[in-house]
């Protein structure tokens, strides 16, 4: 069976529902996902966005960190370009000392045009900035003292994790597959055929990272009336693809698709699965030993209650039957 993921953005475009209810509802659930043998809890960043998508996701995995004790924390993905490294590095090594080292890290380069432009970066840099970024957040973490662009620097103090926590690299194209197997432990995707392109170039590089990991969808409902939740659903489901659809549109990055469908269509696809209970289980066991089962309670502002009731059913129907470390 696959590992557990609890997953976070923190969109809220719902106006009834406060922001403050679904931030503490999103530790309250963390708190359960830890106690109930989850492996990872996982957040993703984005800035400047209409519906509040968390732009300070270290911010909110600290509070998470101290009321947690066993469930990793990994960011997919941190927009490296967006950031100064230095500081980065050191904001995730507290957080590695809070969280007694369960710190994992995706950079990614980022496509949105409205962040390049709110942060005056040049979109046209992200590759160099992405790899002069985990150059110096991997000499940051060793501790030693080096020079950042002919400056001194040195973060203190260190993470938890020796040498270091992991750092993944996301991305939409072969290009970044191969940086990934150069310059990081893994390469962060959902697609198959990417990840040979990274798995060939870390075999060329003298280093096999494995078979690729079925990471799913970032979304799973397990119900007894497929057809009501998918209608309840639909509105928060419909906003999710839209929001990315649009600012995928605005990049005009010939690599990044995401397409635009009619909510039958999706449904069809199977991108957002919402199952029966041994559909459920089936489909959790097709994900692998080492895939991931991602589980969205708080998709687009839903009510923090709605995102209870999904926890609790999928506790009751799915986790008896799913193995968990300690469990």
């Amino acid at each position: 069976m696959p590992n557990l993921v609890l997953r976070f953005d923190m969109r809220n475009p719902q106006p009834g529902v406060p922001k403050t209810d679904l931030y503490q509802a999103a530790i309250e659930m963390a708190v359960w996902a830890d106690e109930h043998g989850f492996h990872t809890v996982q957040f993703s960043e984005h800035h400047g966005s209409d519906d509040g998508y968390i732009p300070s996701p270290i911010v909110l995995a600290s509070a998470i960190a101290a009321r947690t004790r066993h469930v990793k924390l990994r960011f997919t993905v941190i927009i490296l370009p967006l950031h100064d490294p230095l500081k980065l590095a050191e904001d995730l090594a507290v957080l590695d000392i809070i969280s007694g080292g369960r710190v994992t890290v995706a950079f990614g380069a980022g496509y949105a045009l409205h962040e390049f432009e709110m942060f005056g970066i040049d979109r046209a840099n992200r590759a160099r900035l992405i790899e002069e970024g985990v150059t110096a957040i991997k000499q940051a973490w060793t501790g030693e003292p080096f020079l950042y662009k002919g400056r001194k620097a040195r973060v203190m103090p260190t993470p938890v994790q020796q040498p270091r926590p992991p750092i993944w690299l996301g991305g939409s194209s072969p290009v970044a597959a191969r940086r990934a197997a150069r310059i990081a432990d893994y390469f962060y995707s959902g697609e198959s055929q990417l990840y040979d392109a990274y798995r060939a170039e870390s075999i060329r590089l003298g280093h096999d990272p494995g078979p690729w990991r079925d990471i799913g969808s970032g979304f799973f409902i397990v119900t007894d009336n497929p057809d009501y939740e998918w209608a309840r659903m639909s509105p928060y489901i419909a906003h999710e693809m839209q929001s990315y659809a649009q600012w995928i549109m605005e990049s005009g990055d010939p690599n990044q698709a995401f397409p635009v469908v009619d909510m039958e269509s999706l449904r069809a696809s199977g991108v957002y699965p919402i199952m029966r209970p041994d559909e459920g289980l089936a489909y959790a066991a097709a994900r692998g030993q080492d895939g991931d089962l991602t589980l969205h309670p708080l998709i687009s502002g839903i009510s923090p209650e709605i995102g209870w009731e999904q926890l609790r059913r999928f506790e009751v129907e799915m986790l008896p039957h799913i193995e968990r470390p300690g469990k």
